[in-house]
C-alpha cells in the first residue's frame, strides 16, 4: 500500500509540473537524501535547504532533516551539548505539494512542510502546524 502511495504521489507530481513552473523539475526522488538549513538564504516564512554536500559558511549548528524513500524521516535538532541529534519518524504525502511529518517521540505535534520549489539543489520549504 505505501508503494501506492508513492507512485500516486509522482504521478500527482508530474502531472503538476506541467501546471506549476516552481514545481517543473521536481520528482519524488529528488527528496531523498539528508537536508541541512541554510538559514542565511531564508526568505521570510519560507526555509531554505541545501544537501548535506553543499560547502556551508561557518555556523554554531545546523538543523535539518532526511528523506528516505521508503517513509522514513529524521528530523536533525541541536543537542543540547551542540552537536546534532537526530529524532526518527515518518514522512507521507498529503497532496502535490505538501508532506505531513510525525515524529516517533511525539516531543512536538505532526507538522506540514509545504514545498515551495525545489531546483539545483535548493530545497525551499514553509513549515505549517497542523
Amino acid at each position: 500500500m505505501r508503494l501506492f502511495t508513492v507512485f500516486a504521489f509522482l504521478s500527482v507530481l508530474l502531472l503538476a509540473a506541467t501546471c506549476n513552473p516552481e514545481t517543473q523539475t521536481m520528482t519524488l526522488k529528488q527528496l531523498e537524501g539528508t537536508w541541512l538549513h541554510a538559514h542565511e538564504e531564508d526568505q521570510g516564512d519560507v526555509r531554505v535547504y541545501r544537501p548535506n554536500t553543499y560547502a556551508f559558511g561557518p555556523s554554531r549548528g545546523r538543523t535539518g532533516f532526511a528523506f528516505d524513500h521508503n517513509g522514513l524521516f529524521t528530523q536533525y535538532d541541536i543537542a543540547p551539548t551542540d552537536g546534532i541529534e537526530g529524532r526518527k519518524g515518518q514522512w507521507k504525502a498529503q497532496d502535490e505539494r505538501t508532506i505531513r511529518i510525525s515524529l516517533d517521540d511525539k516531543k512536538e505535534p505532526d507538522y506540514l512542510l509545504e514545498i515551495v520549489s525545489l531546483e539545483n539543489n535548493v530545497l525551499k520549504v514553509r513549515r505549517k502546524e497542523l
